[in-house]
């Protein structure tokens, strides 16, 4: 089975949108999110909508607990504090509720979903520094086989192997017997490795393999409809550098 992973689509529904048209290319079998379907970006309706329609299941990510009433986000800056609040005030109902509904973390057999870190997903932790994921080496016997995550907006893999961990540097990652993976998605909505096109990962569970792809998009619209919405331009203009 072919399974597309997206996260951190952050209401930008050019790119998800864009993503979505690739992975039917791909003849995907199943899409699932990683959460943080909004935030920031200007079409939190519409990327709610879609993404209800498409994933076999969502996780909560920290804009979604924000804005669901879930956590605290009185310390974000006051831009994504604002961008918070107008998401919550656009929202419908049904994609309120459907926000308060997500779970943290989803474990199918020897593979487990996070937003953030699996330590204490509910703390929502980066992992997107080699020294992040040597970390996680002390608790390995608690992971599952291979972790998939987001939050970070950075497409970046590691491989665990009980004394310590490596970065594997491939646009498709092998997944071997014996290691313990942990892979980040990188992000739909919002990219910020340098590259501004939309990031997600097919993986295939035959081939036992993790593969980024990129996709382009409309950056000027996606942008635009931010500066409408009276969201800062900070949002609309790092879609433009991947940053």
């Amino acid at each position: 089975m072919r399974t597309a992973i997206v996260t951190d689509i952050h209401g930008n529904f050019a790119a998800l949108s864009k993503v979505i048209e690739r992975g039917e290319e791909l003849d995907v079998d199943r899409w699932v999110c990683l959460g943080d379907t909004v935030g920031y970006g200007a079409d939190p309706n519409e990327c709610c909508d879609l993404v209800r329609e498409r994933a076999s299941f969502t996780l909560l990510g920290n804009h979604d607990a924000a804005v669901a009433g879930r956590m605290d986000y009185e310390y974000y800056y006051e831009a994504a504090r604002d961008a918070l609040d107008w998401t919550r005030g656009v929202l419908s109902p049904a994609n309120f509720a459907w926000l308060q509904s997500l779970p943290y973390t989803v474990k199918e057999g020897a593979i487990e979903y996070c937003h953030g870190s699996p330590l204490e997903p509910e703390q929502y932790e980066y992992v997107f520094l080699l020294e992040q994921a040597e970390d996680l080496v002390r608790v390995q016997d608690d992971l599952a086989d291979l972790t998939f995550i987001g939050h970070s907006h950075l497409p970046r893999a590691y491989a665990l192997n009980g004394v310590g961990a490596r970065s594997v540097l491939a646009d498709t990652v092998e997944i071997k017997t014996g290691p313990k993976y942990l892979i980040s998605i990188g992000s739909v909505g919002q990219p910020r490795d340098g590259d501004s096109r939309a990031c997600f990962g097919v993986l295939d569970d035959v081939a036992r393999t993790l593969t980024f792809h990129r996709v382009a998009y409309d950056i000027g619209r996606a942008a635009r409809r931010i500066i409408d919405a009276g969201l800062s331009d900070h949002f609309a203009k790092r879609l433009f550098t991947g940053t």
